[in-house]
C-alpha cells in the first residue's frame, strides 16, 4: 500500500492496546522500531539478552503462536534474537521459515546483482548513504543524509520501473525487492498453519512495511498496534517506543 493511500484512508491510531490474552493470541513482532531501537546501520542492532529471554517466554507460553516479520534475512533475524523464535519471515516475506523449521525461500530476482552495482555508484556519490544488499533486495539507506531522500526515492523507482522490482518505501530507507509476499502475506500464511489456527492475530510495527500486516490482523479479527508517534495507520492503538514495546509484552508474562 501507497503512504498517500494510507494518509487518505486511515486515522491515526492513539490507545494503548490492552493486555494480551496468551491463551487465544497469535503474537506477529517486526523487529527493527519495534524490538529494537533503530541504529545508525543495521549491523549495529545486535543481541539483548532481556528481550530474548522474553522473547523464549512468550513463545513458550503461545505455545508457538509467534512469529517476527522483518525486512532483515532469517540468518541476520537468528543472529540478533538468539534463534529464540521459530517462526519467521525475512525480506519482508520473500523468506519464510515455518513453526516446523522448513525454509520456504523466493528465488532472487536474476537482475539485482545489476541494479546492485548501479546503486552502489550512486551510494558512493553521496556521503552517508548506505546500501545494504540481501540475497532478495537491496535496501538504500539515507537515514545518514536525509536530505537525499528525493534522489533515493526517484532512482529507486526508476530501476524498480527498468527491471521489474519492487519499490517498497519505509524509514529512511527505500528497498527493492524481488516481486513476491508481503509480511500482510507471511502473516495471513502463519494463519493457516496448524500452529496458529484459530487464535487472534496481534501485529505489533512501526513502520509502512508492517502496514499491510496491520490490515491483515485486522482482516483475520485480530488487531494492529503502531510503534512510534502518531500516523494515519490500519494499526487500531499505539505504543510509544520499543521500550514500551518489551515492557507491555512483559505484563503479559505470567
Amino acid at each position: 500500500m501507497l503512504q498517500t493511500e494510507i494518509e487518505t484512508t486511515m486515522a491515526p491510531a492513539m490507545a494503548q492496546p490492552p493486555a494480551l490474552d496468551l491463551s487465544r493470541t497469535a503474537l506477529f513482532l517486526d523487529l527493527d522500531g519495534t524490538l529494537a531501537a533503530i541504529e545508525p546501520t543495521p549491523d549495529a542492532v545486535g543481541p539483548q539478552p532481556r528481550r530474548n529471554w522474553m522473547l523464549h517466554e512468550l513463545s513458550r507460553q503461545l505455545h508457538g503462536r509467534l512469529a517476527v516479520l522483518s525486512g532483515r534475512s532469517i540468518d541476520d533475524i537468528d543472529r540478533i534474537l538468539g534463534e529464540t523464535v521459530r517462526s519467521l519471515a525475512g525480506v519482508h516475506g520473500l523468506e519464510r521459515r515455518t513453526p516446523q523449521g522448513e525454509r520456504v525461500d523466493l528465488k532472487p530476482h536474476p537482475d539485482l546483482p545489476a541494479v546492485a552495482g548501479m546503486l552502489q555508484s550512486f551510494a558512493a556519490g553521496q556521503s552517508g548513504l548506505l546500501l545494504e544488499p540481501k540475497e532478495r533486495s537491496l535496501a538504500l539507506h539515507y537515514r545518514g543524509h536525509p536530505p537525499a531522500e528525493a534522489a533515493c526515492l526517484e532512482i529507486a523507482h526508476r530501476l524498480g520501473a527498468a527491471y521489474g522490482l519492487t519499490v517498497q518505501e519505509g524509514r529512511m530507507v527505500v528497498e527493492l525487492r524481488t516481486p513476491g509476499p508481503d509480511k500482510g502475506d507471511a502473516l495471513q500464511v502463519f494463519m493457516n498453519d496448524p500452529v496458529f489456527v484459530g487464535a487472534t492475530p496481534v501485529m505489533v510495527g512501526d513502520d509502512l512495511t508492517d502496514e499491510d500486516a496491520f490490515t491483515a490482523a485486522e482482516t483475520l479479527g485480530g488487531f494492529g498496534v503502531l510503534v512510534g508517534d502518531p500516523r494515519p495507520t490500519a494499526a487500531r492503538y499505539r505504543l510509544d517506543d520499543p521500550k514500551a514495546v518489551l515492557a507491555w509484552l512483559e505484563e503479559s508474562i505470567a
